[in-house]
């Protein structure tokens, strides 16, 4: 009887307990399956690294202010962080990591002020 690699179709030579093809069809199977098996773990990640992707690539200076629109076109989600410092002025920072941004409104316009992790935050 014809084995088949449950992965790519191919058959299967070899020992008779053997399932894949090859060693990648089995790193892709047991990749997929743990992709299934952690989606919620899978997708918050993602977001977050999206997020801290996104605040990195406009924040050149250390300390930058934006529009939020452009930060949610960029696909930014404001509710997935990691962690966040309150400066002396009570203002909360979200953190992605090393990246954090404060929303602010200015003339009715919502922006974000964009800045990275000092060694004095820690404090």
């Amino acid at each position: 009887m014809k084995r088949v690699c449950p992965e790519c179709n191919n058959e299967v030579i070899g020992r008779t307990d053997k399932i894949f093809c090859s060693v990648k069809c089995k790193s892709i199977h047991q990749y997929e399956k743990s992709q299934k098996e952690n989606t919620f773990y899978f997708s918050v990640d993602k977001q977050l690294k999206r997020n801290r992707k996104i605040l990195k690539r406009y924040n050149k200076s250390g300390f930058t202010t934006i529009r939020k629109s452009v930060l949610l076109e960029e696909g930014f989600n404001p509710k997935f962080f990691t962690h966040y410092w309150k400066n002396q002025k009570n203002d909360v920072y979200l953190f992605c990591y090393d990246f954090g941004f404060l929303k602010a409104t200015k003339n009715g316009v919502t922006k974000y002020v964009i800045v990275q992790w000092q060694d004095y935050m820690n404090q």
